[in-house]
């Protein structure tokens, strides 16, 4: 009997451990609150696609006479499955259709009526249920971006001399960047867009603090004295604080128009800061001035030196001057008028068409800066600015910290939804300028929405985006491991990002806020260290972007283990005091113990439990999936566990995959979130199973099966060694039995590296830890030939090959057995279109699909012409164009796929016509049976009620209120869908059955005209492909790999290694009762690596080996020595595995003990058959004429300059000649040596290498005359 599942001695002393979130929330979710298609149109949330359409419409023209106005989005079903569309080499999209309403508000056109009409917008790709999206039939996933939140960031920087300098950026979602920013002078300038400079005090006049005193006022530095002859004189000796000006107006005479015109002019009189005497006094007076400005005596004046600095600095002294100097910065030209002027900041920072902080944006900016402004105002504001200014004088002061900026307060998520959201919003306002040019073409004509779109302005920019974007990446599709970790990745990179080059060692380094949301260890080595990461187990991404991470809360001393966890985002945690999961709890949630270590940001101090406020829910919260699998992690070094996370992503699923002895207990949760395995969807039971599919009778109530429209039975089709991404196989297999009882969520099948529903990477060896003859040094590995004969390491690798038929200039290419110049033995295997069949045996060379090319016509010979008399040939006007196996290729067929566009000719268009009409009729009638069958459903639920009042979505009245509900009546509704509104009847739960029947019966109504569009379509294009091609052959073929010499193999804690040597079993090392092992690895590359973990994972493996049992010790929390040594004992293995070995080739005794056990080893990806290469002959470069480099392009090895010192140390001048002409780019020299090796000659002299004669051609074009000297 098979078990359904493995059930796991668990060594976790940590209780009330919650349910980690689904693995894929972050791609699912994301895309689900971005279309919000299950949402009802009128209770749509602002965000994802409707906002993006809300931002661009309403649309008018530029007299605003038309409107065209958005009301809602729908999608119809997609055109194909997501296996039709990996096999055809097609994207799985849906198409996007709004409905726009154009009317007229112009009283001249009171003859054009509003039009309402659903507008197909192009194909949008959708998403599959397990987080990807299938582009061009390749699987591609949208990794989610880490990059600065907007915001306001204080900032400092050193100036050469040592000066501190410090800045303050406002970063916006849409818009320019402003920053302010002191220099060494202490005078403070405003940066807009990294452009000119320009002093913060013009920036003050320009936005409405016009005269000293205002900008003064609001640092509340001046007090304003009236001006009189007796008042000023007790004022002598204080500094003026303001400028004294002297302001009159001139009259002149326009010539042009004779005019009089006014201009006011400002003559200076006093500057700022001069002591005032008694002839200061009298110019003032005389000036004619009310007030002046004086310092004030007890201001903290030495804070705002920079404000009176700046002042200084200041060249304008009204509002209408700044706004001109800032135009004439920032434009490089004079203002035509001051309204441009006045409008450039307002544009710029005060617009909300220009400029967006966003939700997230205002939300920071109002924490920071203690502000209350609304949420919804997403501009700048005025005090926004000076709060700003402020506190950046309060930040010189020393008075305030500046940012961190890799906290993660400050960096957010940009999930897939959210950069969907950025492609719309690119698309739609491409199209709005498009609609606009035409709205303002098409005057008085009657025209409708259609006419306005152009559809392939969207699809184009979400196209390119999935195809060319720098976050859609190939999915990595090794295992299930490797997918699931590839979609919860996270990526500092990207557009709006960072990018290698500039990324400093603070960016990538690891910050306390990743605690719980990024995982410390789980990062490529490479250049990319730190810039990408992965989501911690327990982390959420919040409605702003911000990580969250689950806490458990503490009030004196007691942890809440009834409350559901509270997530906190980085933010929310700053200050707190944390307690580990680890602690000590009474049953009622009490911590024991006088002290607690806790951790508060980045310190970790030791505390009273009175003074927690919360504590970590898991032990391995900080860690992501990949470091969580890795048993026994705790003693493992930091890098070596990196290698081991980043390593189990590259294991190859196995032939017969066998889950770990010693795992941690998130396999199973693994397994199932990858969306690979079939689960169960209720309570039921199997009725039948085979290898291709497992039918299930579910469990359901009259009610259930009442608003139902599908049978009780639901069959599942298992994936048959399906290729993936990587090549490697997906083949399920059933592992329940028909009889079987189901409970919902139960696993069905098992394969693609899971076994029993678990994550199943690799198998469990017998290992020993010893030097083995010297074929174990340095990391080597030595095998026994068990594990070959048995398989145990058997992978299957699954190629496919591709060959386009095509139209070309002389005629159209053929498929076909019948190839010219081709013997009867190699075209043996092919069927009349040209493929092999389906179980050959392939080898390098061999034909797979057989294609002709017409090609061009030459002159025949007159033997030609005799032989195409007598025999009618037709040979001469094609040429073989099959594919042929390359030359590593050995497997076997196993599939073969062939796709054909439907040929037009006038006989097939009057066919079509028939079928399609045939076609409709037939469909006609399941249209007509499925409406029967809701309006009898509906009867059974509505019978001997009064109607309420049943409304559609125009708000119609279709079942009047008062009426009684008959057969006739319900036979009489046009159209259901669309009975959105009003009530049935007066019972609640009648009206939900109700609605979940009509949502029933749209899906299954879309699901029949998505199956009439797409049988139509097949009658009239065929088979879909990309344009230009008439046919799409493909061949698959499956390789069996054996563990081979020079395979890379690996264990979970970074322990890799490549095989050295297979051994015979009888001449590996053996046990006492005389089992040899399976495997040897070399103990030198335990202690200085530092991942103690493997013999951890080894001594505890051997225990349930020999106890039939299988265990979870989860990071963190795991088995203590004293519990493996408890288990050793039972088991009657030694103690941490230490005993003697027998020497398989003499039966002697080894002279020490070792370290015996049972460890988890992986096959990685990079096999030695993938890597093996050889040339004797090959393909050369045009200009060089060396040959190409490489196994792709069946190239050499590369001699380079350093080879060439090597066998010059040696005087080996005849080898390297050899090496360096003929066997090289001696083009005459190479064909004289093949014919003197043919013909058995002695070799001949090399020639000039034609290399030389590129340094010649290229000497010459240097206009050197160069000429070679016998």
């Amino acid at each position: 009997m098979i078990t359904n599942h493995t059930e796991r001695l668990n060594f976790a002393s940590t209780k009330n451990i919650p349910a980690y979130p689904d693995f894929l929330d972050i791609q699912v979710k994301s895309f689900k609150d971005f279309f919000q298609l299950e949402t009802k149109s009128d209770e749509r949330g602002n965000e994802g696609l409707y906002k993006t359409f809300m931002e661009n419409f309403p649309i008018t023209d530029t007299r605003n006479q038309f409107v065209l106005e958005f009301l809602d989005y729908f999608v119809d079903p997609p055109r194909y499955s997501i296996e039709e569309c990996i096999d055809r080499g097609l994207t799985y999209s849906v198409p996007l259709k709004a409905r726009l309403k154009l009317y007229c508000t112009d009283p001249e056109h009171e003859d054009f009526e509003t039009i309402v009409q659903d507008v197909y917008l192009g194909t949008i790709p959708y998403m599959t249920p397990s987080g990807t999206f299938v582009i061009n039939g390749a699987e591609r996933v949208v990794v989610s971006q880490l990059h600065r939140s907007p915001g306001v960031f204080f900032g400092q920087s050193f100036h050469a001399n040592g000066t501190k300098l410090y800045s303050a950026r406002i970063i916006p979602f849409k818009g320019s960047w402003i920053e302010f920013a002191t220099d060494i002078n202490s005078v403070m300038y405003a940066y807009i867009d990294r452009k000119k400079k320009l002093p913060v005090t013009t920036l003050f006049r320009a936005i409405g603090f016009e005269r000293d005193k205002d900008i003064l006022e609001i640092f509340d530095l001046a007090e304003e004295v009236k001006v009189s002859k007796t008042g000023l004189k007790k004022y002598i000796g204080r500094r003026l604080a303001a400028r004294v000006l002297n302001v009159w107006h001139e009259d002149f005479v326009d010539e042009d128009t004779g005019e009089v015109v006014t201009i006011p002019r400002t003559e200076i009189i006093l500057d700022r800061d001069i002591v005032l005497d008694k002839d200061n006094v009298e110019e003032i007076i005389e000036a004619d001035v009310k007030t002046i400005l004086l310092h004030k005596e007890d201001s903290n004046l030495a804070d705002y030196t920079i404000i009176h600095n700046t002042l200084q600095k200041d060249p304008t002294n009204s509002e209408k001057e700044a706004v001109e100097y800032i135009y004439r910065q920032l434009r490089n030209a004079l203002p035509p008028d001051e309204e441009t002027a006045r409008g450039i900041i307002d544009k710029l920072f005060f617009s909300d068409q220009r400029y967006n902080l966003g939700d997230v944006g205002r939300y920071r900016m109002n924490k920071k800066l203690g502000l209350d402004t609304p949420i919804d105002k997403q501009v700048l504001t005025k005090e926004d600015i000076i709060t700003i200014v402020k506190y950046l004088i309060e930040l010189i002061n020393s008075k305030a910290e500046i940012d961190d900026i890799d906290h993660l307060s400050n960096r957010r998520v940009r999930t897939v939804g959210e950069q969907l959201s950025a492609q719309f919003g690119v698309g739609l306002a491409r199209m709005a300028r498009t609609i606009r040019e035409r709205m303002n073409v098409r005057d008085n004509e009657v025209f409708t929405p259609i006419d306005l779109i152009n559809a392939k302005t969207l699809s184009s920019v979400i196209n390119s985006f999935f195809g060319t974007n720098q976050l859609s990446q190939f999915m990595d599709q090794t295992n299930p491991l490797a997918e699931i970790t590839h979609k919860r990745r996270l990526s500092a990179l990207g557009p709006g990002g960072l990018s290698r080059e500039r990324a400093g060692f603070e960016v990538r380094d690891v910050h306390y806020t990743h605690y719980g949301r990024l995982c410390p260890i789980e990062t490529p080595e490479g250049p990319n260290i730190g810039l990408i990461s992965s989501l911690a187990v327990y982390a959420k991404v919040n409605s702003m972007g911000f990580i969250e991470t689950p806490y458990r809360k503490v009030e004196n001393g007691v942890l809440q283990i009834n409350e559901a966890p509270v997530y906190l985002s980085a933010e929310e945690e700053e200050e707190k005091l944390i307690a580990q999961a680890t602690i000590n709890v009474a049953k009622d949630g009490t911590i024991e113990g006088e002290r607690v270590v806790a951790k508060q940001d980045a310190d970790f101090p030791v505390v009273e439990p009175k003074e927690l406020n919360y504590a970590d829910v898991a032990p391995n919260q900080i860690a992501s999936i990949s470091a969580s699998l890795i048993p026994f992690l705790e003693h493992d070094d930091a890098n070596r566990a990196l290698m081991g996370s980043n390593m189990m992503r590259q294991a190859v699923p196995l032939l017969r995959p066998e889950s770990p002895i010693v795992g941690t207990g998130l396999e199973k949760q693994v397994a199932t979130d990858s969306r690979v395995l079939i689960n169960a969807e209720g309570e039921g039971e199997v009725v039948y199973v085979d290898a291709q599919k497992i039918t299930i009778k579910y469990d359901r109530t009259d009610d259930e099966r009442l608003v139902s429209f599908d049978a009780d039975e639901k069959t599942y089709n298992l994936i048959k060694f399906r290729k993936t991404n990587q090549s490697t196989s997906i083949n399920l297999k059933p592992i329940v039995r028909t009889g079987d009882r189901v409970t919902k969520g139960q696993v069905l099948c098992e394969g693609y590296a899971t076994q029993n529903g678990e994550l199943a990477l690799g198998r469990n060896l017998q290992v020993a830890f010893m030097p083995w003859k010297g074929y174990n040094f340095e990391d080597a590995i030595v095998i026994s030939e068990r594990v070959v004969r048995d398989d145990i390491f058997t992978s299957i690798h699954i190629d496919d090959y591709t060959l386009e038929v095509r139209d070309t200039k002389l005629g159209s290419e053929e498929l076909t057995n019948d190839i010219p110049n081709v013997s009867e033995e190699a075209t043996k295997d092919l069927d009349e279109n040209g493929m092999i069949r389906i179980g050959a045996e392939v080898k390098p060379g061999d034909i797979l699909i057989g294609k002709i090319t017409p090609k061009g016509e030459s002159d025949p010979t007159p033997e030609e012409k005799l032989l195409r008399a007598i025999f009618g040939d037709k040979a001469g006007d094609v040429k073989d164009a099959s594919l042929k196996a390359s030359p590593s290729l050995r497997g076997v067929v196993l599939d073969k796929k062939l796709f054909a566009r439907a040929v037009k000719d006038k006989r097939k268009r009057s066919k079509d016509k028939e079928d399609i009409a045939l076609l409709d009729t037939q469909f006609e009638v399941k249209f007509n049976e499925l409406k029967d069958r809701l309006v009898d459903k509906l009867f059974q639920l509505v019978n001997g009620k009064t109607s309420q009042g049943v409304m559609n979505d125009l708000g119609e009245e279709v079942l009047p209120k008062g009426k009684k509900y008959t057969l006739k009546m319900l036979h009489a509704v046009e159209d259901f869908t669309h009975l959105t509104k009003g009530q049935w009847t007066t019972d609640e739960y009648t009206n939900e059955l109700i609605t979940d029947l009509v949502h029933n019966y749209k899906i299954k109504l879309n699901d029949l005209q998505g199956v009439l569009r797409r049988e139509k379509f097949m009658i009239t294009v065929g088979d879909e492909l990309p344009s230009g091609i008439l046919k799409l052959a493909k061949v698959y073929i499956a390789k069996k790999r054996k563990l081979r010499v020079g395979d890379k193999m690996a264990g979970r804690h970074g322990n890799k290694g490549i095989v050295a040597k297979i051994v015979r079993d009888e001449d590996m090392p053996f046990l006492e009762d005389g089992t040899p092992v399976d495997i040897v690895l070399n103990p030198l590359g335990v202690p200085s690596r530092m991942n103690i973990g493997q013999i951890y994972e080894t001594v505890l493996g051997w225990a349930g080996k020999k106890l039939g049992r299988k265990y979870a010790t989860p990071i963190f929390d795991g088995a203590s020595l004293e519990e493996i040594n408890a288990l050793t004992d039972e088991a009657g293995v030694p103690r941490f595995g230490h005993t003697y070995l027998y020497d398989g080739g003499t039966g002697e005794r080894f002279d020490q003990k070792a370290t015996v056990g049972v460890i988890y080893m992986l096959k990685l990806g990079h096999m030695v058959d993938d890597k093996m290469h050889a040339r004797s002959i090959g393909p050369y470069s045009l200009i060089t004429q060396q040959p190409l480099g490489g196994k792709a392009l069946f190239g050499g090895q590369r001699f380079g300059e350093m080879e060439v010192w090597a066998l010059e140390a040696y005087g080996a001048s005849s080898t390297l000649r050899e090496i360096l002409t003929v066997k090289s780019d001696d083009v005459i020299g190479r064909a004289k040596t093949y014919e003197a090796i043919v013909k058995g000659e002695p070799m001949p002299e090399p020639g000039l290498p034609e290399s030389f004669n590129v340094l010649m051609h290229e000497l010459k074009g240097l206009g050197l005359d160069i000429r070679l000297e016998e």
